[in-house]
């Protein structure tokens, strides 16, 4: 190894690597500007075998009447921390201060794990107590003393500067009240002292808040607010019975949301539905209970709730730990580290915890009622479901449905039959579904009512290979397999077809739909950069699921799951064969018949019947439904014992079957055809969720042309916009406003939403109106032949003739030319004066 000292411009494209490497971008940007326009008064670097792998960066100066020197960055790459670099580095540094002539208060600090060869070097405070305690080489550093520090070493640091600053306090609080022993002037150094105590803990605090903020998206929830306000406001959408005081997970969409959403599922219907051939269905909302039951999810649709014990006011129960954890992590700074990590691993596996651990958690943490300050109950399962009775009677008891998937299982064999038998086939379904949430937030992402679009694609669970599987191979996005997860890794661009072939995604089918949603997502104008597809972990999967994956977008509220895209086998189908008694299979023909060696089950009616009397038809099915591993242990048990217990589920208990009572035996027999149950690939789109993260992405803030506030923009694409145009005459005279009229009346003749507005408002303002509600092009009428097209992003106008302008703007918002393609072909218009004028009133 070898350490040199800093030798000039030569020198500053290998600590800018270092910095590049090792250190964010705002550090990097700091650290340029440092050593250009700064310099510093010392630099050491170390190499080996030619490559600098640290450096260390010093200055020396007057402050407050004394020479001073400080570290101001320490960075090491990580494969050499933890061999002494970083102690030789300042250790270097330290000697050639000390010889400069810097002085200090002689002040011991107290800290621990410090290497011994840097404890001298504190008499002198050349190290604060922050980046003394980086240089441990038992551990690895972090990447500099001065910059950006873990969040967990962060708080270790201001832990040891208050307690530092505390032990000075102490020490002030003794000289002053030992009378004369202590000089005025030892006094007034120890003052200071603690002064410089107090100010570095000060700003350790601050790095620390600015690190909490940095993972918890500081500046996420005035981002936020502002496009909910502006969502709100301009009738996005809004709280539903808003002049009732409205109701919680309850929301009306208005004019400009409403046409969001139908241009979402347009698109949605074209891209799936008629790409895919896909048959679509519309099934009712209010679902009989039998077929939820089969579904499971009058049994396990639940969440954990808690009650307020004094006011009965109900919270669920996870959401409560939730905010707990994240409002200690944020806002409370002395947090131990070891706390801070325990928090941080709750939060990571609170998925996972059962009702007894997590009201364990919530009493251990002391959280109560948060409007009461009331104490809770403990934690116990609240079904989600809405429930109603179907008819007068009350008899036949139904819920509102959770999902709209029930409505194609329950139909699939109509639809089999209907794609005339054949196999692989897709059903579809859009509408709307209800969730009793205990406790709905975050607007359009919890609600109780939504809207869902589903897709079923039944497939041959033998092979699940998929024809257009190529049309996507090639895509390559930000995938979060379950071994990065495990492993503490972050999300990283794969290839959809490596990650086929590797078996990290289970099948061709799965993988395909994986591709598409990535595709309709980004076309919808989701940032392809914000946008993630997260595989399950195993705690997460059913324990009949092949592979799951959530398409996940993030916004000002983190990583939101939009999509669910799950091999969920052949489970739901077998499920309603076995409640309904209707065999919901598939038939694969072959060309000569094939002969096979089958169980045969023959229950005796006539001797379970006499055994188990009325309960004999629910014994004979439970017999005949049993699996092939079942069955053969049974005919083992009743071979050597001539009795066998068997669990019969609807009776709820263990019944003993004799010989006489069932005959199981392997008969060869030739088959013509291959009957079997299907799996099934779900991709599940929560539409609302996707809009919210759609209307987060399109936003954002430019300056008006007075530069004296901010515009408000949505950057919505042509396919997905509101209204996809307006059209304005420049000032309000008849013959201007006549032409807006014709041209209003072509573009509905070409099918293309628009308003018209003659007001007469200024033409800034009017711009800044529909820039505000995301319409992507304004027809500006300022002649009787041409009008000007001004694109809403760019502000860049062309100027085209009447008669061309509907065709013009739906070439465009078709998306047949891009808004570059027509810019070529017709000429810009330059603003004028006039028009500068205008767009400033």
């Amino acid at each position: 190894m070898e350490y040199v000292s800093y030798g000039g411009e030569h020198h500053l494209p290998l600590v800018m690597k270092l910095v590049d490497e090792e250190l964010s971008e705002p550090y990097s940007i700091f650290t340029y500007r440092y050593f250009v326009y700064l310099w510093p008064n010392l630099c050491f670097l170390a190499f080996h075998r030619g490559r600098c792998v640290g450096t260390v960066v010093c200055k020396m100066g007057d402050h407050r009447g004394i020479f001073r020197g400080y570290i101001a960055m320490l960075v090491v790459v990580k494969p050499f921390r933890g061999k002494g670099i970083a102690t030789e580095l300042v250790t270097s540094a330290i000697r050639v201060m000390m010889e400069s002539g810097c002085e200090e208060p002689l002040r011991r600090l107290q800290i621990q794990s410090l290497s011994p060869s840097l404890l001298p070097h504190l008499l002198l405070r050349f190290i604060s107590s922050a980046s003394a305690a980086t240089v441990n080489p038992s551990s690895p550093p972090p990447m500099d003393a001065a910059a950006a520090a873990t969040e967990d070493s962060l708080r270790r640091a201001l832990a040891e500067a208050q307690s530092a600053a505390e032990s000075q306090a102490a020490a002030v609080r003794r000289l002053k009240t030992d009378g004369s022993a202590a000089s005025q002037s030892e006094i007034d150094a120890a003052v200071e002292s603690l002064k410089a105590l107090k100010i570095e803990a000060g700003a350790v605090a601050r790095r620390l808040q600015a690190a909490v903020s940095a993972s918890s998206g500081g500046g996420s929830e005035a981002f936020r607010q502002a496009v909910v306000n502006t969502l709100e406001r301009r009738l996005f959408y809004i709280p539903s019975f808003k002049i009732y005081r409205g109701v919680a997970g309850l929301y009306d969409y208005g004019p400009p949301g409403c046409a969001v959403k139908s241009n979402v599922l347009a698109f949605w219907r074209q891209h799936f539905v008629l790409e895919e051939g896909m048959l679509e269905v519309d099934c009712p909302c209010v679902t009989p209970e039998v077929v939820l039951k089969a579904s499971g999810h009058v049994d396990k649709f639940t969440d954990l709730m808690v009650k307020d014990e004094k006011t009965g006011t109900c919270y669920r129960a996870d959401h409560l730990l939730k905010d707990h954890c994240k409002e200690k992590l944020e806002k409370d700074l002395t947090l131990p580290a070891e706390k801070a990590a325990e928090m941080k691993h709750v939060l990571a596996v609170l998925d996972d915890l059962s009702s007894e651990e997590l009201g364990a958690k919530i009493k251990e943490y002391g959280i109560t009622a948060p409007d009461t300050k009331n104490p809770l109950s403990d934690p116990y399962p609240f079904n989600l479901m809405f429930q109603t009775s179907i008819g007068p009677s009350g008899l036949l008891p139904g819920y509102m449905r959770p999902e709209t998937a029930q409505g194609i299982f329950v139909n699939f064999k109509d639809l089999y039959y209907y794609n005339g038998n054949k196999l692989p086939f897709a059903a579809a379904q859009i509408g709307q579904a209800f969730r009793n949430e205990i406790s709905p937030r975050q607007g359009l992402l919890r609600v109780r009512e939504f809207t869902l679009a589903e897709i079923e694609h039944f497939v041959d669970p033998e092979d699940k290979a998929h024809p257009k599987f190529s049309d996507v191979a090639s895509l390559e996005f930000l995938m979060f397999p379950r071994e990065a997860q495990l492993g503490g890794e972050q999300a990283r661009k794969i290839i959809l077809g490596e990650a086929v072939s590797k078996g990290t995604v289970n099948n061709e089918t799965l993988g395909y739909f994986i591709g598409r949603v990535y595709l309709f997502l980004t076309r919808l104008g989701i940032d392809k950069d914000r946008l993630r597809f997260r595989q399950h972990l195993p705690n997460e999967m059913a324990h009949y699921a092949a592979d799951c994956w959530d398409a996940e977008i993030e916004c000002s509220y983190g990583w939101i799951e939009c999509v669910g895209i799950a091999d969920r086998s052949a489970y739901d189908l077998r499920a309603h064969t076995d409640k309904s008694g209707v065999q919901l299979v598939a038939h694969e023909k072959f060309s000569e018949p094939r002969e096979v060696e089958k169980l045969v089950i023959t229950p005796s009616k006539k001797d379970l019947g006499l055994a188990f009397k009325a309960s004999q038809k629910m014994v004979t099915e439970a017999l005949e439904a049993m699996t092939e591993k079942e069955a053969l242990e049974m005919k083992a048990s009743l071979e050597s014992k001539g009795e066998a217990e068997f669990q019969v589920c609807t009776l709820g208990k263990t019944v003993t079957i004799n010989k006489k009572m069932v005959s199981i035996s392997m008969v060869k027999k030739k088959e013509h055809q291959r009957v079997f149950t299907p799996s099934v690939i779900e991709p599940s789109f929560g539409i609302g969720r996707i809009i919210y993260c759609l209307f987060e992405h399109s936003f954002y803030t430019r300056a008006s042309k007075a530069e004296d506030e901010q515009l408000n923009v949505f950057r919505f694409p042509p396919l997905v916009a509101p209204i996809k145009c307006t059209v304005f005459p420049l000032v309000k005279i008849p013959k201007f406003e006549d032409v807006a009229r014709q041209i209003a009346k072509s573009l509905t003749a070409a099918g293309i939403s628009h308003i018209i507005d003659i007001t007469g408002t200024s033409i800034g303002k009017r711009y800044a109106r529909t820039d505000e509600i995301g319409v992507p092009f304004a027809v500006t009428v300022d002649s009787t032949s041409t009008v000007t097209i001004r694109e809403r992003d760019s502000k860049d106008q062309i100027r085209v003739g009447i008669e061309e302008v509907a065709a013009v703007i739906k070439e465009v918002t078709d998306g047949q030319s891009t808004w570059a393609d027509v810019m070529w072909r017709f000429p810009t218009h330059s603003v004028t004066a006039n028009d500068d004028a205008a767009d400033q009133n």
